[in-house]
């Protein structure tokens, strides 16, 4: 058995039409495709993810995807390895073909100077804790719209001039934190094209809200207004300094508008600390996981498991 790249247009035709059901959600199966496509023919895509199988012979037994992504620890940065779309055809599970290819893969990434592996959970968190994965602060934030401070201030949409003035928003906002995801240009490129694919958003109207201050942006919020749910489902927020952090309540406020509830995931340290008391929960979908493979690696996950404020990374980060 071993491990090849399957061509983005083999893997449409090999794994999507018995995957749809699980993952397409509300996409018809030619969204399902064309989205995919688009992901890996993306800057990012073209150089930071790949769609893998294990193979004997000529025969596909079962597939991933995988995503690399560079972590900001202190003055290091790690390199780490995304995990997601693990699937086996019913007809060949429980033999072992997954936890074959993981372990061949993790083989590889610590071979390779990797730090350590991650991955999002919806089913059978069971299965990653028995190759050595460990879960991570995963909850979910709701609070009533009511609660935030109604101040009056000026907000408008972003447009799509604004990306690079967020870009630079979010990178003040990080340096609050003493760890979290980088993002360069094709990572911002990569999550503009998930929001606009929709791909785990629920039904609503997305919706992109900021505050300016000069040429800049003083801060935003990211996310979908669901009459559905009866809630603006945030993705993510910064601000470029702790003034402008107050101006998060009000601008979220102004992103509910009629809507009852503001919920999402709960935000990283630092950023939490503009929200006011809500309820937290455990997420039931999409809980994070991760392995060290490396010394360093060690030394992040330490930090990551004692994570209390905040949760780890936002909704944005998730693949």
């Amino acid at each position: 058995m071993r491990l090849n790249e399957i061509a983005a247009e083999d893997y449409t035709s090999s794994v999507l039409p018995l995957t749809a059901e699980l993952w397409a959600g509300r996409r018809t199966f030619e969204s399902y495709v064309s989205q995919t496509l688009a992901i890996a023919r993306s800057g990012y895509g073209r150089r930071y993810y790949r769609t893998i199988g294990l193979y004997d012979d000529k025969k596909l037994l079962t597939s991933m995807k995988r995503y690399e992504r560079s972590m900001r620890f202190g003055p290091m940065r790690l390199r780490a390895l995304g995990v997601g779309a693990v699937f086996t055809p019913p007809e060949l599970r429980g033999r072992g073909y997954a936890s074959a290819m993981l372990a061949m893969m993790l083989d590889h990434a610590r071979d390779e100077g990797y730090d350590f592996a991650y991955l999002f959970s919806d089913i059978r968190p069971r299965f990653y804790e028995d190759l050595g994965f460990a879960t991570l602060a995963s909850r979910a934030i709701t609070l009533r719209a009511d609660t935030l401070s109604n101040q009056r201030i000026q907000v408008t949409r972003l447009e799509e001039s604004d990306w690079n003035a967020v870009r630079r928003c979010f990178d003040l906002c990080e340096r609050m934190r003493s760890w979290g995801f980088l993002r360069t240009p094709l990572i911002w490129d990569w999550i503009q094209l998930r929001m606009r694919q929709r791909v785990d958003s629920p039904a609503g109207a997305l919706t992109n809200l900021v505050v300016r201050r000069g040429r800049g942006i003083a801060a935003y919020v990211l996310g979908t207004r669901s009459a559905e749910h009866d809630a603006y489902i945030l993705d993510e927020f910064g601000f470029a300094d702790r003034e402008a952090g107050e101006l998060i309540g009000p601008l979220l406020r102004s992103a509910a508008g009629d809507l009852r509830r503001i919920t999402g995931w709960l935000p990283p340290e630092g950023a939490r600390d503009t929200l006011p008391k809500a309820s937290v929960r455990k997420r039931r979908d999409a809980v994070l996981m991760a392995l060290p493979l490396s010394a360093n690696g060690r030394k992040w996950f330490a930090l990551a498991s004692q994570q209390r404020p905040g949760d780890v990374l936002w909704s944005t980060d998730h693949i």
